[in-house]
This record gives C-alpha cells, sequence and structure tokens, in this order.
C-alpha cells in the first residue's frame, strides 16, 4: 500500500487531477470510477472532490448500497442524486442514442454541483472504452465532461493492475453497467423492464453466479455467464430456472457463446463484440 502511494506523487493520472484541480467525480463504485475517485480523494483531498452517484431506476440497488459503502470506507466526500432519464421518451424508446440521453441526464444534476464548486465533472472512462460504439461518452464531453483514465493513457487492465497496488477492493470487481443495457435497441425501456431484470440477477448472485448478464426479450431472459461458468448453471436447472422464472419471465435460456460485453449491439451493425456505452 505504502509503495503504490508513493508512486501516486509521479503518477500521470495524478498529474491530470492537480491540474484540474477540483473535480466532481461521477461514481458508480465500478473498478474505474473506484479509482479514479480513490486517487483523487488522495492527492486532492476532500474539500476539493466531491464523489457523486446518480441513482434511477437503471442502477440496481445493490451497486449503489456498494458506492455508498466504498465512500465510507474511503472516507469520500460522497453523495446521492437522482437522475430522471425515464420521464423521457428519447431515452425509453431505447434507440441507438440511448446512452447519450442518459449521460445528459446525469450531467444535468452534476453540471450545477460542479459549477457551485468550480470544478470539473469527470468520469471513469478508460482507453479501452475509446472507439466503440459510446454515444453517450460523446454527450458527456460534448457538456465539459473529462476523462482524467483516458487522459492518463490507462486501460482497464492498467485501472485493475493499479487498483491492486492500491489496495483496492474493486479491482477484480465484474463490470457491471447500467440495467438499461440488458434491453435490447428497440425494446421500450421500463421501470418494470429493468426490476425484473434486476431481480432476475440478483436471483442468479444468490447462487453464486457473481458476472453475469441477464439480456430481456419480453417474458424470455437470455443467461449470459463466462464460458467457464456454463456447465455450472446446468448442474443447477432446476435452481437457476426458478430463480429467473421467479422474476417474472416465463422462458429461460442460456447463452452458449457466453458473456459478452455489449453483443447487443450488433444490431446496429457492430458486430458481435463490439461494446456500446452500457453493456
Amino acid at each position: 500500500m505504502g509503495s503504490g502511494l508513493a508512486s501516486l506523487e509521479t503518477d500521470a493520472l495524478t498529474q491530470v487531477l492537480r491540474d484540474l484541480d477540483r473535480v466532481v467525480v461521477a461514481f458508480s463504485g465500478g473498478a474505474d470510477s473506484a479509482l479514479l475517485a480513490h486517487v483523487a480523494h488522495t492527492v486532492l483531498g476532500p474539500e476539493r472532490v466531491h464523489v457523486v452517484t446518480a441513482v434511477s431506476p437503471s442502477l440496481a440497488a445493490s451497486e449503489r448500497a456498494d458506492a455508498e459503502a466504498l465512500a465510507e470506507e474511503w472516507g469520500l466526500r460522497w453523495s446521492a442524486v437522482e437522475t430522471d432519464e425515464m420521464v423521457h421518451a428519447a431515452y425509453r424508446i431505447n434507440d441507438a442514442d440511448r446512452c447519450a440521453h442518459c449521460k445528459d441526464a446525469l450531467m444535468d444534476v452534476l453540471a450545477p454541483i460542479a459549477a457551485a464548486e468550480s470544478a470539473t465533472v469527470v468520469l471513469g472512462v478508460n482507453v479501452d472504452d475509446l472507439g466503440d460504439h459510446r454515444p453517450g461518452q460523446r454527450a458527456a464531453a460534448d457538456r465539459g465532461a473529462r476523462f482524467p483514465l483516458v487522459e492518463a493513457g490507462l486501460t482497464k487492465d492498467d485501472v485493475r493492475a493499479r487498483s491492486r497496488i492500491l489496495g483496492l477492493r474493486t479491482a477484480d470487481k465484474p463490470a457491471a453497467a447500467c440495467l438499461a443495457s440488458r434491453v435490447p435497441y428497440g425494446t421500450e425501456v421500463t421501470v418494470d423492464v429493468l426490476s425484473g431484470v434486476e431481480r432476475a440477477e440478483a436471483a442468479l448472485r444468490r447462487l453464486g453466479f457473481d458476472d453475469l448478464r441477464v439480456r430481456h426479450y419480453d417474458d424470455t431472459a437470455r443467461i449470459e455467464v463466462p464460458t467457464d461458468r456454463l456447465a455450472d448453471v446446468v448442474e443447477r436447472r432446476d435452481a437457476v430456472v426458478a430463480a429467473v422464472a421467479g422474476s417474472g419471465y416465463r422462458y429461460v435460456t442460456l447463452d452458449l457463446e457466453g458473456l459478452r460485453s455489449g453483443n447487443l449491439n450488433a444490431a446496429l451493425g457492430g458486430g458481435r463484440n463490439s461494446v456500446p456505452d452500457g453493456a
């Protein structure tokens, strides 16, 4: 831990944050935003770092709770704010620009906080996130947000490696994109749909499947887990079916290709493995 903190003195991310001086961190509690928040807090101090978690039906309750727990563990100046993307038809229709509408709603709440503190909104975007279908990134950047991890040249592997050096428990935390990313483009995003996905995924996590997605296809749930866990799902078939069906789905299916971030983006012509803002 000590050597990790000492290395921050000459770290590229440290220099980016020092140049920004005051920041409002969009904090989901995932590996990227966690590293960004922790380093910013260490380098700039709580008076110049406000860590904010955006709360909406697309954020699983467990993720909101973990973000708050991390903030308490690390002594962050933290708050939660509600965003209103669900009230906008442009978001609910779930077209290729859904993530842009989401980031606009995020900036609507973060920008005033940043303005009041003479700070800059920063997001946990890493280099590997660039170049895919990411309209949310463009929307946030157009509103003045900065991406310090990108400016410091950090990939996802870099983020996890540096998190391990610093002893952060988020170093190996599975990615947990917003719940709306489980809904195919063109299917309306509703509170009921998001709640069903959240219940199904929570039920599967209670069975020990931590890294997963439940893709929503009306009354059918398509489960994705890493390929090395496929046999475990089949072995526990009865419990898995009961867990997902109990969340409101009539049919329960298993994707034999395994967990693939952003695979719903193939409908946009981006290929089977291209990654949208939410995965």
